[in-house]
């Protein structure tokens, strides 16, 4: 599913404009961004949780050349998904 089909049904399940869910849609997703970008995990029960995840630096290879590089530390988003989603994907 993409952003604009989440808006898309919110608007129709809703019955309201397309702007509106498009409002709706933008600001769930910033205000979860922003949560992240300070430090926080986002939970939303039933469904999953996200956190950010650090990772150190290590020695890579460059796939063309096969030389050596140090890949730089990095924070990267990470999805758990709650018992009652995986249990639902598990039922399928």
């Amino acid at each position: 599913m993409t952003k604009t089909k989440l808006i898309e049904a919110l608007a129709e399940q809703q019955k309201m404009s397309v702007k509106e869910a498009k409002s709706i849609v933008n600001t769930i997703l910033a205000a979860m961004t922003d949560a992240l970008l300070d430090g926080q995990n986002v939970e939303i029960r039933g469904f999953g949780s996200f956190q950010v995840r650090q990772y150190e630096s290590y020695i890579g290879r460059n796939p063309k050349t096969g030389k050596e590089i140090k890949v730089a530390p990095k924070k990267l988003p990470f999805f758990k998904p709650g018992k009652d989603l995986r249990e639902q994907m598990n039922q399928k």
